[in-house]
């Protein structure tokens, strides 16, 4: 009884921070249910409310008052701000709007830390408020409790505004059938607004509210959104009384658990989030209707700009589609002209890389070599990405978990003086490689925004045993000292930035020479043939998971190799170094380059690390908003990515045949979007259309594969490049 009454305290805790979160993740539930918007910016509009309810508060109701309205409304218009954003990639996917809104919270969060300060801001709570009360022979603050009875009234307020209102008929219809509420003179794009408003008014009044609870910091958004989406994925779209008893259990591991079990309530969140995940990948739910579903969508700005200038008759332009089947004929016709052709045209963008790689060390100082070397192992974890989620059709969040894995594996093998450059790269790759062996079974039976999420699970499952592990990893402290790597056998330790980085160029050369080999390999276009069309490859005899489990693998490997680099560039690995926001970063130099270009993404990677370290410089405390903005730009502006640019990139379009869109299905690939063409980078494997009754495995030839023959697409026209279909 004692240690029941013991723990009374954290549970009323629990059921406070469990309504907080309720309120937060409905606002996040009602946006990604509703208007389709997976926003990563939700946590950024609670910031906001907190921010302005702390700055207004001065200890009585009329500030309170304030605070509340003024942080109520402007979380309200940054919502309608969001929907503004999103509305032209609304035949994307949420694969573009994640990396939008989540640069747009980049922008926030360095944006209030400038207007607000760095440090966490008091919150002043009215007098009648700021004491304890008796709660069953315990002290407990009065605020909490007020605050318990505010977060029921304002649940039931939109409970009932949902479910008694003609506004939430609207929404509801908004979401269930879209083209049926266009016909009562609706707009299901006006809806879709006033849903991400309203979601950004909770968000708000939520930060206003909660403020004494999770105050505002310059950390304060990351934790809430992490904490929402825990809620979301356990509680559901459907039912806002399951998202109650979702946020209330989170609240409790986040407080009774924290003081029961300390040591195991960190994992339980996103342990649960990913169980929930898997099983209901398993049944296979549909994803929620979004505004694609519009009869007449916003139109992309990006892409009308796009076609205006495909019209227009450049000198020397041709039809790539042409050259390209010109080139096959000649390769086929057996001339040795045309094999020439083709082989330079394959190794080129390697070469291009080598020269490029061979000639930064004369334009570069040591500092900016020592960005290029961090570049090059960011680069590899951007390749992981690009066969993740470019080829084998999965996106994923979570490609720092193998990451991980190889820097902290070299790391290791350099404190037990194994510290020969190879060595360390092999093994670590090979550690990494079995550590997805593991965990890639749970991430390949899922689709679209659930694999997306499902791989976010993972990382922060990783990142959370490398900070609580402290006896092999150092825990948030994380590992240095140890030996300096050696470049060979019996070489020197290497210590000059310039060594440093021919050893990191070296290795990402042969990494890469290698991937390009395995990808445009019969093996290779055996993966894109099932992504392109899965169930028909499924159908003739084609194991698609075990091509799946192997692409993970190897992607795990590559990002296994990356993290060995990492070591060897910085002598230094920290949690920080393998976060979410490191996945993120990789994902966005995978769409900059190409989501389907190997030598793209080392490109995105080196933009990446140019505009975060180098640009940042010049303007100190800037770098999120840099990034921010260059997430914005790659978006916007970047669909088919880089590679895009150089090469002609067919339209993507979904299993079913139809034209690739987001929203409804969840369908994510293409170059920065579901909606958009998987560009072909230079040198790259081009994703073939898989014929209309593929061969069995022991007889497969690709259109393109060097033990078979050409199989000529039809009309010449580009081979589309078709997506997964997810679901949720």
């Amino acid at each position: 009884m004692g240690a029941l009454d013991a723990q009374l305290v954290p549970a009323v805790d629990g059921v406070a921070y469990g309504l907080l979160l309720f309120v937060v993740a409905a606002g996040l539930s009602l946006a990604f249910g509703t208007a389709g918007v997976l926003n990563l910016a939700h946590g950024t509009l609670y910031a906001v409310g907190a921010y302005t309810g702390a700055e207004l508060s001065d200890g009585t109701w009329g500030g309170l008052a304030l605070g509340l309205v003024a942080g109520t409304a402007a979380a309200c218009a940054a919502g309608a701000v969001l929907s503004a954003a999103t509305a032209p990639l609304a035949r994307r996917g949420h694969l573009d709007q994640a990396l939008l809104t989540f640069g747009l919270a980049l922008i926030g969060g360095n944006l209030l830390v400038e207007g607000f300060g760095a440090d966490e801001m008091p919150v002043r709570v009215p007098d009648a408020l700021d004491t304890s009360v008796d709660l069953l022979g315990h002290r407990y603050p009065a605020y909490r409790l007020g605050f318990i009875v505010m977060a029921l009234v304002l649940a039931a307020a939109g409970t009932w505004v949902l479910t008694r209102t003609r506004a939430g008929a609207a929404v509801r219809a908004a979401a269930d059938d879209p083209e049926m509420l266009a016909t009562t003179g609706l707009s299901p794009r006006v809806v879709h607004t006033g849903v991400l408003a309203a979601a950004g008014a909770l968000a708000g009044a939520a930060g206003v509210l909660g403020a004494p609870i999770i105050g505002p910091g310059p950390s304060t958004g990351d934790t809430v959104l992490m904490l929402s989406l825990v809620v979301v994925v356990l509680g559901g779209l459907r039912s806002l009384w399951a998202t109650l008893v979702a946020a209330i259990g989170v609240g409790e591991v986040q407080t009774l658990g924290v003081s029961v079990a300390p040591d195991w309530a960190p994992y339980l969140l996103f342990a649960a989030m990913a169980a929930v995940l898997i099983l209901r990948s398993g049944r296979g739910l549909a994803e929620p209707h979004g505004p694609d579903h519009d009869a007449d969508p916003p139109p992309d700005p990006a892409e009308r700009l796009r076609r205006r200038l495909a019209q227009v008759p450049w000198p020397g332009r041709g039809a790539p589609a042409a050259r390209r089947a010109k080139a096959a004929a000649a390769a086929a016709g057996g001339t040795g002209a045309g094999r020439t052709a083709a082989a330079l045209r394959a190794v080129a963008p390697l070469l291009a890389l080598v020269v490029v790689l061979a000639v930064l060390p004369m334009m570069l100082d040591a500092y900016a070599l020592s960005l290029a070397g961090y570049a090059l192992a960011l680069g590899l974890l951007a390749v992981s990405v690009t066969v993740v989620t470019g080829y084998a059709g999965l996106p994923t969040l979570g490609q720092t978990a193998p990451f991980a894995v190889g820097a902290y594996t070299t790391a290791k093998l350099a404190e037990n003086d194994w510290t020969v450059g190879p060595v360390q790269v092999v093994v670590s790759a090979a550690v990494a490689a079995a550590f997805c062996v593991v965990t890639g079974p749970a991430v390949i039976r899922a689709r679209g925004t659930t694999v997306l999420m499902i791989t976010v699970a993972v990382g922060e499952l990783t990142a959370i045993a490398i900070g609580q592990w402290k006896s092999v990893t150092g825990g948030t402290d994380g590992l240095a000292g140890f030996p300096s790597t050696q470049a060979f056998w019996g070489g020197e330790p290497l210590f000059e930035e310039l060594a440093i980085y021919q050893y990191a160029a070296v290795v990402v050369v042969c990494v890469v020479a290698v991937a390009l080999v395995l990808l445009r390999s019969p093996a290779g276009k055996l993966l894109t043939g099932s992504r392109a069309a899965e169930e028909r490859m499924r159908a003739s005899g084609h194991p698609v998971t075990r091509y799946l489990l192997v692409a993970y693998v190897g992607a795990g490997a590559l990002a296994g190799a990356g993290g060995s680099l990492l070591i060897a560039v910085q002598s230094y690995v920290s949690p920080a170094d393998v976060g979410f926001e490191i996945a993120a970063l990789a994902l966005l130099a995978a769409v900059i380059g190409g989501i389907t270009s190997v030598i793209g993404a080392l490109v995105g990677a080196g933009l990446i690390v140019y505009t975060r370290d180098w640009l940042a410089g010049s303007w100190p405390g800037h770098g999120p908003l840099l990034l921010g903005v260059l997430f914005v730009a790659a978006v916007y502006l970047l669909p088919r990515g880089l590679a895009g640019l150089v090469s002609g990139a067919p339209r993507a379009v979904v299993a079913d045949g139809k034209d690739g869109a987001g929203g409804a299905d969840g369908a994510v690939g293409g170059g920065a979007s579901a909606g958009l063409p998987a560009p072909r980078g230079p040198g790259d494997a081009e994703t073939p259309e898989p014929p209309e009754s593929p061969e069995p495995p022991e007889s497969e030839h690709s259109p393109e594969s060097p033990d078979g023959p050409a199989v000529p697409g039809p009309a010449d026209a580009d081979p589309p490049v078709r997506i997964r279909k997810g679901t949720t």
